[in-house]
């Protein structure tokens, strides 16, 4: 099911939740679809790469992309339909509207990639739009994305509830991402560093900000095949800086491993 229209046709029929990717489904995304399967009467997949979230020379062109095997395991995790739209379906001639989030939009993975998340903001709003789910399903590993379109449902009043899911993980502790396809063996080997830099400064006791985050770059240091872009603690439930009051913090960072650009992050208690 690709336009549309048939889209708007097929969930007027029933309530359902929708699950959001851009394809190269991994058992990240999986998860989520057998998420929406447990609460949902039905459950609607999209795949769609999109162009407005990617920066002059990010990985755009070479993103991996395979739709006939995602379709097999959407279905097979219990998807009841797939919206693969066109760039030029959802971004006719003419195209001119973005969504913004000030503030929300310019920290973090923000302030690393300018654009990225107007781009991030303006697709969802779409899809929110043409299939209008009674609840959306994102994963944890993405928080900052996740954050942002909580903020901007409810901003907005879409009639639609965000689920946040866990991280899934590999079995040596790696985050799952598509991104992870891009890994030679070593650059594989290689970046089970950054979620043991994670995990250790979450249980070293500290909850400082300047602590925690010093933590994560002292155990990255001694990898050579990663360089660290930021790593950053802040207040989970504002992006803000830690205060006193903060209930839990976000330590998130950005990495490369060789070429490849890998995003992850922990929650700790205040």
């Amino acid at each position: 099911m690709r336009g549309a229209e048939e889209m708007r046709a097929f969930v007027a029929r029933r309530a359902f939740g929708l699950v959001p990717t851009m394809g190269y489904l991994h058992e990240g995304h999986l998860s989520l679809v057998r998420r929406a399967r447990e609460e949902c009467a039905a459950v609607v997949v999209s795949i769609f790469v999109n162009p407005l979230q990617f920066g002059p020379g990010e990985d755009f062109g070479r993103y991996p992309r395979d739709p006939k095997r995602d379709a097999a395991l959407a279905k097979e995790a219990g998807a009841d339909a797939l919206f693969m739209p066109e760039v030029v379906e959802l971004y006719p001639e003419g195209f001119a509207t973005e969504v913004r989030l000030r503030g929300v939009e310019d920290v973090l993975e923000g302030a690393a990639r300018p654009g990225h998340f107007a781009g991030v903001a303006t697709v969802l709003a779409k899809l929110l739009n043409i299939v209008g789910p009674e609840r959306m399903y994102m994963g944890q590993k993405d928080a900052q994305q996740a954050f942002l379109v909580g903020h901007m449902i409810r901003d907005l009043n879409f009639p639609t509830r965000l689920v946040v899911c866990p991280t899934v993980r590999e079995p040596d502790g790696l985050a799952m991402s598509s991104r992870n396809a891009y890994l030679g063996e070593e650059e594989r080997i290689a970046a089970t560093a950054i979620p043991r830099a994670l995990f250790a400064a979450r249980d070293a006791g500290s909850t400082e900000p300047e602590a925690l985050e010093e933590t994560v770059r002292e155990a990255l240091t001694s990898e050579p095949l990663i360089a660290l872009e930021y790593v950053s603690a802040n207040d989970a439930a504002t992006l803000g800086p830690v205060e006193p009051k903060t209930g839990e913090i976000l330590l998130s960072l950005a990495a490369r491993v060789g070429k490849t650009r890998l995003i992850d992050n922990v929650v700790t208690k205040r």
